[in-house]
């Protein structure tokens, strides 16, 4: 009946827009807010991301100064104390959140459009090219992402685009599933079959219709990126591979493994502060996941 009646068509597709759309984000942002954990996790972030943001203005100072008080413990001369060189801990911890958030953010970006993109693709159009893509997508899932991102960056040299680049390239492939399994879910309801009676071709009907009512739980794929790219980070940091020029977690935690004892905040402090910020990031991909699941919405 739908490509019979016009107006039917438009109603439904309008419908389906604004149903599977706009208020599905609605109820899913209504439900985090009930979950403390994303709540929680959530304000985390945003605390980290105004620190990233305001550092310079919050410390007018630079994290490299050195001074002569070095190896002070917490609380004397510095609220988290001063390395080797005088440095003060609170100030480099602060302007590594830059490092690791613009690495986590970045690398999860890139990789979530990636994943939108062959999911897309694979689950709507199915067949051979399904069939291709998916094969593809399994071989990138099943590569070492470590080992590979300390091999190449130790090749290509060490540098924060090189080291967005290789954790994309190797993460893109939860997210392809994940919307390829959207995308088959979607492409089958009623707005969508109205769309295609209108004619309005198969690639509009996917990145308009089909693509932004998949894409919810992409986003919490996403979301446990940033933390397993952050995570990547510190550890190659932590083994030198990373630009000597920037103040980041993992080269705190390197310089301060050989004083574990007699100048543990050295690393105490950076290790905290990467295992809370993934923590952070898993927790609230965590929440996203089950508010975005169908099953659980009934959808």
């Amino acid at each position: 009946y739908l490509c019979a009646d016009r107006p039917a068509r438009e109603r439904v597709l309008q419908g389906g827009q604004v149903d599977f759309a706009m208020d599905r984000m609605l109820k899913a942002f209504r439900e985090l807010r009930r979950d403390p954990a994303g709540v929680a996790s959530g304000a985390f972030i945003l605390m980290l991301v105004f620190i990233a943001v305001f550092a310079p203005v919050i410390f007018a100072t630079d994290p490299n100064e050195i001074s002569g008080d070095v190896l002070t413990p917490p609380l004397e001369l510095a609220p988290l104390g001063t390395d080797e060189l005088g440095r003060d801990v609170l100030i480099a911890l602060a302007f590594g959140v830059r490092v690791s958030l613009l690495v986590g953010l970045a690398t999860a970006l890139a990789a979530t459009v990636v994943g939108i993109l062959v999911g897309s693709f694979a689950g709507y159009y199915g067949n051979r090219l399904d069939t291709l893509l998916m094969r593809i997508t399994e071989v990138f899932q099943v590569m070492p992402t470590f080992i590979l991102a300390a091999l190449i960056v130790a090749l290509a040299g060490p540098g924060l685009a090189q080291l967005v680049g290789v954790i994309a390239m190797l993460s893109w492939p939860q997210a392809a599933r994940v919307m390829r399994g959207e995308v088959l879910r979607v492409k089958n309801l009623e707005f969508v079959d109205a769309a295609r009676c209108l004619a309005l071709g198969e690639l509009r009907v996917m990145l308009g219709e089909v693509v932004p009512n998949a894409i919810g739980p992409v986003v919490a794929v996403g979301t446990l990126t940033v933390g397993q790219a952050i995570l990547i980070e510190a550890s190659l940091s932590f083994l030198g591979l990373s630009s000597t020029d920037v103040v980041s977690w993992g080269r705190m935690l390197n310089s301060g493994q050989q004083r574990l004892f007699d100048a543990w905040w050295l690393s105490v402090f950076p290790g905290l502060a990467v295992f809370v910020t993934v923590l952070a990031f898993n927790l609230l991909g965590d929440s996203l996941s089950r508010v975005f699941n169908p099953r659980r919405s009934g959808e």
